[in-house]
């Protein structure tokens, strides 16, 4: 992995923990959340205050998310909304972190000046023995104070102040005064400097898990469904009518189709389709080229057409269906038609921009793992994982060409690959034919 840490793409952007005072405030909230702390003078954290070296030291990469389940986090900076989020369980647990951060970041910056704020993303189900327990998560509270209950005291502080005001005797009650004091000392003024946190409620409608194997759950949806990495089978009865896996692609194809969730790129507003499809088509050979043990050259494009012309009839099917499509793109040739049985369909497809854009970004990805571009974007813990497996040629390849061409301008990028930001609400988008139906016509089903 040492290629994709010297170039930033892996525990990139991590927020260091360098000075004496940092490392004591971590080591009070550490200590306040699991009862542990660390002998390490400095370390990187990241979104959620997490340590690789702290991990590594501790040996446990979850202590901070115990059972995956409910997410603790520490925040000594809120700096660390530009971070990473290492060990994701939940595809949501950045944005909640990320908008909680921001909406927050006043608040958050007066308190983390002098203490470590110290928190839970709290949803009610502490423990996934079950698959069906993932439809029991609905709402994630976020749960903060600072270890020395500096939000807590000065809510109680803002309560006394209140009775002081109404109650008759509140001007002869020495007791509350007293108390009132006390608390003034720890938390400042309450009535100039309020220290309440807004947003901590979050609705979790539609998301992706790593639990048992990694499961997408399209609940809030006209057409509701789960859909799992592994068999399906091994989920179980799941208080929802339709349960696919990544196998039944005909399936998924129509589930996607009914719920107005995908376009073709040839189709995408904006989009450079012939580039991205001559993109797409070069990680497709750089991976048979890897596998057959070619050699590709510098990786220019002109090596892969070499590489291209040698393996002739041996092209993957994936190349083929693209190659077809771009035929059309850039010269009005046949049109392709490429059904969802199709190796090549899903590389095809990207979002609308619907609430849900990146998570069924993040499916595709799942579904087309040669864009390795789309993959590393949307699926950063599937992409390291399958990463590690790849022959040297084809990570050398791959790390140079995200270091260069993704790195340089991650947001141009994501826009150029996918779009603007969509909206947080759903909105009346367009439904022409092409995309109601898709460029290939409508998705029929399998005859059993």
């Amino acid at each position: 992995m040492n290629r994709l840490i010297t170039r930033g793409l892996m525990f990139g952007n991590l927020i260091p923990v360098d000075s004496p005072a940092l490392v004591e405030r971590y080591n009070r909230a550490l200590k306040a959340l699991t009862g542990k702390t660390t002998a390490l003078a400095d370390f990187h954290i990241d979104l959620s205050g997490y340590s690789p070296e702290i991990g590594d030291e501790l040996g446990d990469d979850l202590y901070l998310n115990r059972n995956g389940c409910n997410r603790q986090f520490i925040l000594l900076t809120t700096d660390q909304k530009t971070a990473p989020l290492l060990n994701a369980k939940f595809s949501t647990s950045r944005g909640i972190l990320t908008r909680f951060i921001e909406e927050n970041e006043a608040e958050l910056f007066t308190l983390t000046a002098r203490d470590a704020v110290a928190g839970e993303l709290e949803n009610t189900v502490f423990d996934l023995t079950e698959p069906k327990r993932l439809f029991d998560i609905r709402r994630v509270t976020v749960v903060a104070d600072t270890t020395g209950n500096h939000i807590a005291e000065g809510r109680r502080l803002s309560q006394l102040v209140e009775r002081f005001r109404t109650e008759e005797d509140g001007w002869w009650d020495d007791v509350l005064i007293a108390e009132m004091i006390g608390l003034a000392a720890k938390t400042g003024d309450v009535t100039k400097n309020p220290v309440a946190l807004k947003s901590t409620v979050f609705e979790q409608g539609n998301f992706w898990t790593a639990h048992f194997g990694g499961v997408y759950l399209f609940r809030d949806m006209e057409h509701p469904a789960a859909i799992s990495v592994g068999p399906k089978e091994k989920l179980g009865p799941l208080p929802v009518k339709h349960v696919f896996d990544l196998e039944d692609r005909n399936q998924v194809a129509q589930f996607l189709e009914l719920n107005n969730l995908v376009e073709p790129i040839v189709n995408a507003r904006g989009l450079d389709a012939g580039a991205v499809l001559r993109q797409k088509m070069d990680f497709i050979l750089v991976d048979a080229a890897a596998r057959l043990g070619l050699d590709t050259g510098a990786g220019t494009r002109r090596d892969l057409r070499q590489i291209a012309g040698t393996l002739g009839n041996r092209l993957p099917e994936e190349f083929e269906g693209l190659a077809a499509l771009l035929r059309w793109v850039e010269t009005g040739g046949r049109w392709p038609r490429i059904t969802s049985a199709h190796p090549a369909y899903f590389y095809t497809l990207r979002s609308r921009p619907h609430k849900d854009r990146d998570l069924v970004n993040m499916l595709l990805s799942e579904l087309s793992p040669l864009d390795v571009r789309q993959l590393f974007i949307c699926h950063k813990e599937l992409f390291y994982d399958i990463y590690r497996a790849w022959p040297d040629a084809k990570k050398d390849f791959v790390a140079d060409f995200l270091a260069r061409e993704y790195q340089m301008d991650k947001n141009g990028t994501r826009r150029a690959l996918f779009g603007d930001e969509p909206p947080m609400t759903p909105g009346p988008w367009d439904r022409d034919i092409v995309g109601t139906v898709g460029p290939w016509g409508a998705v029929r089903r399998e005859r059993r």
